[in-house]
């Protein structure tokens, strides 16, 4: 039995190609560990804040000094990182916006990026402390960023590699669903997409 994470960024709902494939993902999961449980983030109706200056004044607080207020302006940061703890793998679900992350996702990775939580310091530098764990990210994109000309604008990939790995999350497959707005790749595109999930 294993735990998993499902994130979807998408504000799509059943209609995105990445809340698709993803499902795809944790459907080929679940068949594969009979039995696992699925915890699921739609952070398009479940929306995390944006950094403010009382977060960020929170989150940089040694645990013993909190206050009240802070300890309640924490709690959802709490939470996320404890789901990130708690599970075996973690699927995203991703559209490509503007050659990156939808700003929904980038909330919740500035809510789980927390010092003394998910990564550390030492005398060797920083240290992610979530290892151990598989991640897959679902990405869907209306063109072909995998090769070609247009591949040096896909700033989703080499982001979440580098953010992801901070904390220690190194063990990361991107199943891309490309060309989902090109008239002769979109048909197969999801197909195609699903039938590369390798778990």
């Amino acid at each position: 039995m294993k735990n998993i994470l499902h994130v979807i960024s998408s504000p799509r709902g059943s209609e995105s190609f990445s809340v698709k494939l993803s499902n795809a993902v944790v459907e080929k999961f679940t068949e594969k560990f009979s039995g696992s449980s699925v915890t699921e983030l739609n952070l398009s109706t479940d929306s995390f804040p944006h950094l403010d200056e009382a977060m960020i004044k929170a989150m940089r607080t040694p645990e013993d000094l909190l206050s009240p207020e802070q300890k309640d302006l924490l709690k959802r940061s709490d939470d996320a990182i404890s789901q990130l703890k708690e599970a075996d793998a973690i699927v995203i679900g991703i559209p490509l916006f503007n050659f990156g992350i939808p700003s929904s996702l980038k909330c919740w990775i500035d809510s789980v990026l927390r010092a003394g939580h998910t990564f550390s310091y030492d005398e060797n530098g920083p240290k992610g402390l979530l290892s151990g764990k598989k991640v897959y990210i679902a990405l869907a994109t209306g063109g072909v960023y995998s090769e070609g000309p247009a591949k040096s604008y896909d700033f989703v990939g080499p982001y979440l590699h580098a953010v992801l790995g901070f904390i220690g999350l190194t063990d990361i497959s991107i199943i891309r669903a490309e060309g989902t707005a090109m008239a002769d790749l979109q048909q197969n595109a999801l197909q195609k997409a699903i039938s590369a999930i390798a778990i």
